[in-house]
């Protein structure tokens, strides 16, 4: 009997900490999900104009409407698996009259990086973001080139001369011709919390299967 103690304490350990992880992944799947529904609920909701002093933690994804026109100068960051696979988001400034700010006019095709556009006045639904593109290992931007790897907001306010503040634009009485909009979506966001789970209790049957051979085996040699 005392051959047995340790394979079960083990089998039965095992099992009880995989299972604990599984769970634990459902409860993250769960609130993942509510995070999610709480961007999708910003997102689609009716545009309001811009807050006076709009902060991350409060107003990221909201739904905003402004008018105004963009500026000349442009910054262009290389994306790719975007919804209109991979080219250059075009950022530029973006003056209301009352306040400037950056605007993400959607995608440009890799070979239309050399065409220019003059944009007039503009109404604009879109999005405020605060974007995360930028870690410590985001290349430095190719100035010369005009190409960035990461929408680097502080940066980019200082390049073109505005509140570090960007509105990603899904909707606009003159859109820029050369580019796709990418309006704010959720795809993006990673939700990988369910294959987690399954994953875990599937290591949990196994670890079970492994005890029961093994318990089986050390039976079997004593019958002998």
């Amino acid at each position: 009997m005392r051959k047995l103690i340790f394979p079960i304490v083990l089998g039965l350990s095992g099992v009880i900490v995989l299972t604990w992880l599984g769970l634990w992944q459902l409860d993250r799947l769960a609130w993942k999900e509510g995070v999610l529904a709480d961007i999708n609920s910003r997102i689609s909701a009716s545009a309001v104009p811009i807050p006076d002093t709009p902060t991350e933690a409060a107003d990221e994804y909201r739904a905003v409407l402004l008018s105004g026109t963009p500026g000349q100068d442009e910054l262009h960051v290389l994306v790719s698996g975007t919804a209109a696979g991979t080219g250059y988001r075009v950022i530029r400034a973006f003056d209301t009259g009352t306040r400037r700010i950056l605007i993400d006019l959607g995608l440009l095709p890799l070979d239309a990086k050399s065409q220019t556009a003059t944009l007039g006045p503009t109404d604009v639904i879109g999005n405020l973001i605060w974007p995360d593109d930028v870690n410590s290992s985001t290349p430095d931007p190719d100035l010369p080139k005009n190409i960035w790897f990461g929408r680097d907001l502080s940066a980019m306010s200082a390049a073109l001369g505005t509140e570090p503040l960007m509105v990603v634009a899904a909707q606009m009485s003159a859109a820029d011709p050369r580019t796709t909009l990418l309006p704010v979506d959720t795809s993006t966001i990673k939700n990988d919390h369910l294959s987690y789970a399954v994953t875990w209790f599937g290591l949990a049957l196994v670890w079970a299967a492994m005890t029961f051979f093994l318990i089986s085996r050390i039976l079997r040699s004593k019958d002998t």
